[in-house]
């Protein structure tokens, strides 16, 4: 954001100075590095929506990488990445990040100052690695912590297109039919409305009540959709619907298993960082169900206390029989941080065959579904025809 800023300068005369800052505690920081008092302060333009920039974590962190391993500080890598890039948001915030550090400030202190853009477990792998001066070597195993995670969101994804399509395509071939064959078909069955079957009759009503209150009915349809719409983009109503979902046994276990997998691949990878176990704990503890986290912060305190980092996390149901068998020879052999990334590994191997099993089994059923509602439709409108051809004869 641009700021006006009214000062009193080193002469003690009061001046109209304007500058870019992210907020106003930026802007006053950086009045004060030039010696001026702020008197007054107002903000006079935005520039760029600092809080909604489509920096992506991947792409900084290989960069930056790359000019680190080729020799340039830290300051001039941040330089180059600020001088070439056109996105007026990105660039803002790079700016941010290299003001702060030619006034000394960390690294992970100044990408904590943009918690829109980077997130606290980026923040955390770079002040952990910062106490080793790695952080190349940090910055790729984010990069690959990242990869690993998008391939399992993508798998989940394009997992559920092919289903999602059908049931959209299914869903508007039976509006169609019910909004507007139906109500045709209606008008030419009313006279014999008392000789047909119950279902035949209900779809015939239907049929009358869409080409009487079409108008209604539609406004009502789209209201209804937009008020759904709405309600999935709210945190709580998601939440509900996670937890119903949950109570499934078997989609249940493998929401766990990938909540599960999330939560020991970030442990793991902060652990190999240099963080102790339970900070680590702390900072992934908003990776889990609602309902979980109260167990994680329960193991945490066993952890804090002194207990083993298996017997706490399996005292409270956050492991598997082969997890806690490979945890316990993490422990012997010292090396947790690599191991609870291979338990993730291995969750994300037992995730995708369900999801491919389950995608083989979902679509023709969801075919076969469809196919019985729009047949079904289909026959109780022409069955009125079967009828009365059956009287002629």
């Amino acid at each position: 954001m641009r700021f006006r800023l009214t000062v009193l300068d080193a002469a003690r005369a009061v001046a109209t100075h304007e500058l870019d800052a992210v907020d106003e505690a930026d802007a006053r920081r950086q009045a004060l590095a030039r010696g001026l008092r702020v008197i007054a302060l107002e903000a006079s333009s935005r520039l760029a929506p600092l809080g909604r920039t489509k920096l992506s974590l991947v792409q900084f962190s290989n960069e930056l990488i790359a000019l680190l391993e080729a020799g340039l500080s830290l300051v001039e890598a941040i330089d180059a990445l600020t001088e070439k890039e056109r996105d007026d948001a990105i660039r803002n915030v790079l700016e941010g990040i290299r003001r702060r550090l030619y006034e000394g400030q960390s690294l992970s202190v100044a990408l904590g100052e943009f918690p829109s853009t980077f997130t606290p477990l980026y923040v955390a792998t770079v002040r952990a690695s910062e106490r080793s001066g790695a952080i190349p070597e940090a910055l790729r195993r984010f990069v690959a912590y990242q990869q690993q995670i998008d391939v399992l969101k993508k798998r989940l994804i394009n997992a559920s297109i092919y289903p999602a399509v059908l049931l959209g395509a299914g869903t508007l071939v039976v509006l169609f039919l019910v909004g507007y064959v139906v109500p045709r078909f209606s008008g030419i069955y009313e006279d014999i409305g008392g000789e047909l079957p119950f279902a035949s009759r209900m779809l015939m009503k239907w049929g009358q009540l869409l080409a009487a209150h079409g108008t209604g009915v539609l406004v009502g349809f789209l209201v209804s959709t937009v008020l759904l719409v709405r309600g999935v983009m709210q945190p709580g109503f998601r939440a509900a619907v996670g937890r119903a979902v949950a109570r499934i046994p078997t989609i249940g276990r493998q929401i766990e298993l990938y909540q599960l997998a999330r939560m020991y691949r970030t442990v793991g990878m902060l652990l190999r960082g240099g963080l102790p176990v339970v900070t680590a704990f702390e900072m992934t503890r908003g990776l889990l169900a609602v309902a979980s986290q109260p167990r994680l912060a329960a193991a945490t305190r066993a952890v804090r206390e002194g207990k083993s980092m298996t017997d706490s996390l399996a005292s409270q149901g956050l492991t598997t029989p082969v997890a806690e068998r490979m945890l316990r020879v993490g422990e012997r052999s010292g090396n947790m941080g690599e191991m609870m990334e291979r338990i993730a590994s291995f969750y994300d191997e037992e995730l995708s065959r369900w999801v491919e099993v389950a995608t083989r089994l979902i679509e023709p059923a969801m075919m076969t579904v469809i196919g019985l509602i729009i047949g079904g439709v289909v026959v109780l409108m022409y069955f009125p025809i079967f009828e009365l051809a059956g009287s002629i004869r």
